[in-house]
């Protein structure tokens, strides 16, 4: 089939670039003409597994790069709209780009096309968007409009894409049912793992995707309850993690234990600085705001959000605990972007750790394997500066901050670590070592949700000032004698 795919993002991008992969003629869309440009040119501005490769597969053959939506619409039997939904000043979604692109695109519906909504947006907007595709000018009966919301996980959107859990179609007619199970066929059908070239799929993956057909409206609420509740899954291990710590338990025991239940699963069990990115955050407030315009109080999305924003303030106090002072202090932070895999580095953690660190006044040499040009590009993070790789962070420090879960972060030569910092301080924000590899090597190390690890000669060193520890759950306070020691 012809597709339109407006807007060139992380989902855009990868939407249009897996729909040339399954077997579709595709134009993607930009206003953003230095992009298209990088395109055409077979350049990826985003960092993503795989993409590079597809890219290069179908450009200039069933992948096609445009500035004119007019045109793309011509062309196309269904338009995907993938464009920003960011927050607004009261957590509400911002739909205004949506709804300049419905403009764009009635002014330029000829015939029985369906609009795809694919962007993150709250429950109802297909029906606004068909009444701004009516007052802009489509002619009644020349569209239909469906949502089929994305869930791709940045770092692992190719294979998502091809591989999904799920393919949700929100659809309130026959023609964009039929279309959308028609442009998804190849793996719903299972033809498309059966071609000679494919990307291979992910351990354990079904070689036959599920589709599930709702109204719209159930496949927007879809979307946000999904995200909502792995939000809330990451907020309620943290948690767990604080109390662990207090009492002497490990969290990683703790979920190991708790993730092997069926009904909970192991996924995003993770305990750390919380979640980050551009849907997380922003995805929660808004669901918050639709429960409010539905006159519901959803105070448990009020303490996600709120659990997540102490998690950074957990952090900060280990740091201050293990170098008693800031002001001065040289320290090695590795990781920028909000998570592993990928080069986005809006609302990191990691940022925001970095920035209340320079704000205490220590100083920060920071490297990430893949997100350090879009840190140059969005922040002005004054007295920050960049390292060559993880080691040259390191050197001379008076301490290793880790912040992001890059697999080269996670096996590092502890030894080499050892002998490039001042102090033999390690404090690891996404559990990525075992206490004894560090303890082993002559490192002491504070992780999220387990004791402070010290080598025995300098136990003494690693331990904590008797205060009151304050956990980010209602007020619940915990002496700092209910630790144990490391």
């Amino acid at each position: 089939m012809r597709i339109a795919v407006i807007g060139s993002g992380y989902v855009g991008l990868v939407s249009a670039t897996c729909f040339a992969e399954i077997g579709h003629e595709v134009i993607s869309v930009d206003n953003n003409a230095a992009k298209i440009a990088m395109l055409e040119r077979g350049e990826v501005p985003i960092h993503e597994q795989f993409l590079p490769g597809l890219l290069d597969r179908h450009r200039g053959r069933r992948l096609k790069f445009s500035q004119s939506v007019a045109e793309a619409v011509e062309k196309a039997d269904a338009v995907f709209i993938c464009v920003g939904t960011p927050p607004s000043a009261t957590g509400e979604a911002d739909l205004s780009f949506v709804e300049a692109v419905a403009s764009e695109i009635a002014s330029a519906l000829r015939g029985g096309k369906v609009i795809v909504e694919k962007s993150t947006v709250p429950v109802r907007t297909c029906e606004w968007l068909r009444k701004s595709l009516l007052l802009n000018g489509a002619p009644l009966g020349s569209f239909s409009v469906a949502s089929n919301p994305e869930f791709l996980r940045e770092g692992t959107a190719v294979t998502d894409f091809l591989y999904p859990d799920r393919i949700v179609v929100g659809a309130d007619d026959e023609l964009s049912r039929t279309t959308l199970q028609k442009i998804y066929e190849p793996l719903t059908t299972g033809s498309y793992y059966q071609r000679e070239s494919f990307i291979p799929a992910p351990e354990a993956a079904p070689l036959k995707a599920r589709i599930i057909i709702t109204n719209a409206r159930s496949a927007e609420l879809i979307k946000h309850a999904a995200n909502a509740f792995l939000a809330m899954k990451i907020s309620f291990v943290n948690t767990v993690a604080n109390i662990a710590e207090c009492v002497g338990a490990d969290i990683t025991e703790v979920c190991a234990g708790v993730g092997s239940d069926s009904r909970i699963g192991p996924r995003f069990l993770n305990a750390g600085i919380g979640y980050g990115g551009s849907c997380f955050p922003k995805d929660v407030q808004a669901f918050q705001a639709v429960a409010n315009h539905c006159g519901y109080d959803f105070g448990l999305l009020t303490e996600v959000m709120r659990i997540n924003a102490e998690q950074r303030r957990v952090f900060l106090k280990k740091v201050r605990s293990a170098l008693w002072t800031l002001r001065g202090k040289k320290l090695a932070a590795l990781g920028l972007a909000f998570k592993g895999d990928t080069d986005d580095v809006r609302e990191s953690p990691a940022i925001e750790i970095i920035e209340a660190l320079l704000a205490e006044g220590a100083k920060v040499r920071a490297y990430d394997p893949a997100a350090i040009g879009k840190t140059r590009e969005i922040s002005e993070l004054n007295g920050l500066e960049y390292a060559a790789d993880a080691y040259d962070a390191m050197t001379g420090a008076d301490a290793l901050l880790i912040l992001t879960e890059w697999k080269e972060f996670a096996s590092l030569d502890l030894n080499r670590v050892q002998k490039l910092l001042k102090y033999p301080i390690v404090i690891d924000g996404r559990n990525l070592y075992e206490r004894n590899q560090m303890t082993d090597v002559g490192l002491i190390y504070y992780s999220i949700g387990r004791s402070v690890a010290a080598p025995k000669h300098l136990t003494a060193a690693a331990q904590e000032p008797e205060t009151e520890v304050v956990l980010p759950i209602g007020g619940l306070e915990l002496p700092s004698g209910a630790r144990s020691a490391a």
